[in-house]
């Protein structure tokens, strides 16, 4: 009999482990920040008294995402990822939540169509090594009295209150983040994951109208990142990004599909995503 629980710390090893059969390269912090976000949107499946699966999924106001969903193999096919993916449903839900995002392997469209799902967005999962540009006048590094702002642009582009993530992403010291402005007009920003000598860059989020702005700050980001090994997620659609990235060497690794349940959010301005898990 399945039964869900909330993650706790004594399931991080658990949750790392099922995640990296995978080979998702995730490690405990990952699982620590996500439980820090959404304490209660961090689930265990369970089967007796048997750890078999995860979810992980949070909530922005109108907004939530779901991601991490994965089930040991003896336990696939017998319902327990329909019965994980409901009751993260439900959370948020009862979170408020209006409209459920989450990134899907092309293998798992039909399983989520049949929850009400719909495709919006083909996204490239792209890697390779950061590279030097020349620094940009336009850009400059986001400070601390930055954040409220950049927290309101990227609710104005992205549809829903980020704050408890992107706080934690731009004030912790080892990440970057990089804003470019029109005198006092924000036009765009990115930031970067910082783990030793890997990174994963995003999100960036600019103006619909300002892929001049969106080109300077990805160079920008990659020219500080010069040497690391990085990851990160790009609409196919923004093909001036693409062809960058290409003639820099980064690589296709896979591709998903962004899908709602609900409105479509995000849709009016040039994104490149956060993460899997979380937009």
């Amino acid at each position: 009999m399945f039964h869900v629980a909330k993650m706790t710390a004594r399931d991080f090893l658990f949750a790392v482990q099922l995640a990296n059969t995978m080979d998702w390269n995730m490690a405990r912090v990952d699982f620590e920040f996500m439980r820090n976000l959404e304490p209660e949107g961090c689930i265990v499946l369970f089967h007796g008294l048997e750890r078999s699966g995860i979810a992980t999924s949070v909530s922005f106001g109108k907004v939530g995402w779901f991601g991490n969903l994965i089930v040991k193999e003896d336990y696939r096919k017998e319902g327990a990822g329909s019965l994980l993916l409901r009751h993260a449903i439900d959370y948020l839900k009862n979170q408020g939540v209006k409209t459920i995002g989450l990134y899907a392997y092309p293998h798992l469209i039909r399983f989520y169509e049949s929850f009400g799902f719909e495709p919006d967005a083909d996204f490239l999962a792209l890697h390779g090594k950061a590279f030097p540009s020349a620094p940009d006048e336009a850009t400059r590094e986001a400070e601390k009295q930055d954040v409220p702002a950049l927290i309101d642009f990227d609710r104005k582009h992205f549809g829903a209150n980020r704050k408890k993530l992107l706080e934690a992403l731009f004030l912790n010291k080892s990440n970057l983040c990089y804003l470019s402005a029109d005198g006092d007009e924000i036009t765009g920003y990115v930031a970067a994951k910082v783990y030793d000598e890997m990174a994963e860059v995003g999100p960036l989020i600019c103006q619909s109208n300002r892929m001049d702005a969106a080109v300077v700050l990805l160079k920008t980001i990659l020219n500080r990142l010069e040497g690391f090994d990085i990851s990160m997620y790009v609409p196919k659609k923004e093909t001036a990004l693409l062809a960058l990235l290409t003639k820099a060497g980064f690589k296709e690794d896979f591709r998903v599909v962004r899908m709602f349940l609900g409105p479509a959010i995000a849709k009016n301005c040039i994104y490149l995503a956060e993460s899997l898990e979380r937009g």
